[in-house]
């Protein structure tokens, strides 16, 4: 089978290897359709990933069909439409036996520290098999991954129903935050980048407001929005210094920032200012599986929009061109998709 896979920054290879062989009673085999380039796969393209070692096999945001499955295995059976969390976890740290495995101690992400999903087939256990429903595409498929990152950082932020939100960055995690925020009755979402073509896109998928901090600065276009109201959840998913330094100085005190964003640069963080106003800040590392089983409900319904987030496709020897559009493109670029 087809595997490709980076063997230093910027520099992929591609390899004929066998396929998997016999599954254990537990296990699925997937056959591959599509894999969604993510901004943490930009930052490994880049050598710029703070947890990522070379060689790697990226890919852990996409949609498959089942081709097999093993004699123990209840969920699922071959020509069903699934993909699967891409974490490994030790299920004995504290994090793990509380239920929040998403931050386990020995945490690794397949497609960063572990053999990702960029080849014909792939091999995962059943407990982290997702099924979706024919009626789903397989680009909806590919885009769960990323609306369970949305679903898991606006449930870090608390009850959300009535609040202002400010979301700072609208990529594609930026975008589906916005809209999950709104999923979860928040009473209106703002949401700031300095790309007019991310913010249009956000437009197309009902967010109320948008700000280009270029031509506006950050405080009118949150009064000219919010009124006197202010914001009480900010939640950052550009992983930029300025955009969290704004988000802290804005939101009304006693408000939540949650940490999306992944930085290439350690941030600064104002702990004075942070003490002073009572702000609670809050890391988001992720999903669980019941993130992803939202997600799969919310995308099935469409309650969550994906389909204007999709910029392109390329053919699967073709990863390197991908990369290089998204270079080109980045400020006009959402999800671009591989084809298997």
């Amino acid at each position: 089978m087809r595997q490709a896979i980076m063997i230093s920054p910027g520099i992929i290879e591609y390899r004929d290897v066998p396929e998997p062989g016999q599954l254990n009673d537990d296990e699925v085999l997937l056959r591959i359709r599509k894999i969604g380039i993510c901004g943490s796969d930009i930052h490994v393209y880049h050598g710029e990933h703070p947890a990522t070692p070379y060689p790697v096999i990226q890919g852990h945001e996409y949609s498959a069909i089942v081709e097999a499955v093993g004699k123990g295995v209840v969920k699922a059976k071959p020509g069903m439409r699934a993909t699967a969390r891409p974490q490994l976890v030790c299920g004995v740290c504290g994090p793990c036996l509380r239920g929040q495995y998403n931050a386990c101690q020995k945490l690794k992400v397949q497609g960063f520290q572990a053999p990702g999903v960029a080849q014909d087939f792939f091999v995962i256990p059943e407990d982290r098999l997702v099924i979706f429903p024919d009626t789903m595409t397989f680009e909806q498929g590919a885009m769960i991954e990323p609306t369970a990152v949305a679903a898991h950082s606006t449930r870090r932020a608390g009850s959300m129903q009535g609040k202002n939100v400010v979301v700072s960055g609208a990529g594609t995690i930026g975008n589906l935050i916005a809209q999950f925020a709104k999923v979860r009755g928040a009473k209106k979402v703002l949401i700031a980048d300095v790309s007019d073509y991310r913010l249009a896109i956000a437009g197309q998928c009902g967010v109320d407001g948008l700000l280009n901090v270029r031509d506006s600065s950050f405080e009118k276009g949150v009064q000219d929005f919010f009124g006197s109201e202010g914001f009480q959840i900010g939640i950052e998913a550009a992983g930029v210094q300025a955009s969290l330094d704004t988000l802290m100085k804005y939101v009304e005190n006693g408000g939540n920032i949650i940490l999306v964003g992944v930085y290439a640069e350690n941030p600064v963080v104002n702990m004075y200012y942070l003490g002073e106003h009572e702000l609670n800040m809050f890391g988001s590392m992720m999903y669980r599986h019941e993130d992803y089983e939202l997600a799969v409900e919310m995308i099935a319904s469409g309650k969550i929009l994906t389909t204007p987030l999709l910029t392109n496709h390329y053919a699967f020897d073709k990863f390197s061109e991908a990369y290089e559009f998204i270079e080109q493109q980045g400020d006009k670029t959402m999800k671009v998709i591989i084809d298997l």
